[in-house]
């Protein structure tokens, strides 16, 4: 198990640092990519749905929708029922960004992918999402500030 996680860990810091490369041309460091391409693909989001899209705590969505707001790249706007509630739309400039997020992912993903068949690819995807699933129980319950035993 130890060595499946380290993998995934390897992969994903991996290509987190490609996209920080990738993206420091059009000033998006720090992962701020994942907000803005959830946020073009869920225009209307609340902040709260976000960071749990994402997996982070509310502080570290907060700064990183700032700087997104701050670069002009997304807008909060009232919600029209519930004026507490903000929810999160890209800006032209966001939206004319994300084909060029997207064409990196598409990339990248093309890559990782190389060689395996597509009914590999799916049941590496199935297999993920169990593994994402199992973590998510044990996120949420630490989010909530218990403490898991072991």
């Amino acid at each position: 198990m130890e060595d499946i996680l380290r993998e995934v860990g390897m992969i994903a810091r991996a290509l987190d640092s490609i996209s920080n490369i990738e993206f420091k041309q059009a000033e998006l460091t720090k992962g701020q990519y994942l907000y803005l391409v959830r946020i073009c693909e869920n225009p209307g989001i609340i902040q709260e749905k976000l960071s749990e899209m994402i997996k982070v705590d509310r502080t570290t969505a907060a700064r990183a929708i700032q700087k997104l707001e701050k670069q002009g790249l997304i807008d909060k706007q009232d919600d029209p029922d519930n004026r507490k509630i903000k929810r999160l739309f890209p800006t032209g400039k966001g939206t004319a960004l994300y084909p060029f997020i997207r064409r990196e992912h598409d990339y990248s993903n093309q890559v990782a992918m190389t060689g395996f068949t597509e009914q590999e690819a799916q049941t590496l995807l199935n297999l993920l999402q169990r593994v994402r699933k199992n973590v998510e129980k044990d996120w949420e319950f630490v989010k909530k500030g218990n403490k898991r035993i072991y």
